[in-house]
């Protein structure tokens, strides 16, 4: 049976304190919150995917202030990701090592400046916790969409002399151009913006959520750094 809706999101009530407003995040930083159901499946998937492939294209260490992470809606608080799921990270040349899964909590939301979920569900209950978090929520394939339909040349160009140069400045205005973009390119199905939970399924599985994945991530991390997949 499905957890009640809303469960794992962890409202903690309207008064903040000012180190949890958005005007006090990092200009320097530009975070990335994967989001899911327990947080042990697809997000992990998503979130160590996108990781590696920062690393592919720029040079280890090189993604300086992007910071990739995730958490579930009903999320795992302490448990490691499925076997399946390390497996098909393997398979992609991805590290699932030191992985811990997240509840989505309110610190996340307030923290993160592009969130991108599994389904149009996490979307819904991560827009539903506030925080102004309705401009910079997606689902993964609806962000993918967006971006296809970005030209890169209006996109702040980063340096390639100087490492994580740009990448911050040109992240917020890919997030910006998308979210302008939403209401005019719409998905041409519902389930279109979907990557479903490969939860209690074979490997097989898996590993098509796997590919899935990674062909929604490509034209993400081409958009966010400016570099094509190596072909």
């Amino acid at each position: 049976m499905p957890p009640p809706a809303g469960r794992g999101i962890a409202v903690r009530g309207l008064s903040y304190d000012r180190r949890e407003t958005r005007d006090d995040t990092d200009p320097t930083v530009f975070r990335i919150l994967h989001v899911s159901t327990g947080n042990v499946c697809r997000s992990p998937i998503t979130e160590r995917l996108h990781r590696h492939a920062l690393d592919v294209r720029l040079g280890d260490g090189r993604a300086e202030g992007l910071i990739v992470e995730s958490a579930g809606t009903w999320g795992h608080e302490g448990a490691p990701m499925e076997a399946n799921a390390a497996t098909v990270l393997a398979d992609r040349g991805a590290d699932a090592t030191g992985f811990l899964g997240r509840e989505l909590l309110d610190e996340h939301v307030i923290r993160a400046d592009l969130v991108l979920t599994a389904t149009r569900d996490h979307r819904a209950q991560v827009i539903s916790m506030g925080h102004s978090a309705g401009l910079r929520t997606f689902t993964l394939k609806e962000f993918t969409r967006l971006v296809r339909a970005i030209d890169p040349a209006t996109l702040p160009e980063p340096d390639p002399t100087r490492p994580g140069s740009g990448l911050v400045e040109r992240a917020r205005s890919l997030v910006g151009a998308a979210a302008a973009l939403r209401g005019w390119l719409l998905a041409p199905t519902p389930e279109a913006d979907e990557v479903y939970d490969p939860y209690g399924a074979p490997l097989t599985f898996f590993r098509s959520i796997g590919e899935e994945i990674d062909e929604a991530l490509d034209p993400v991390v081409t958009a966010l750094t400016g570099v094509p997949a190596h072909t």
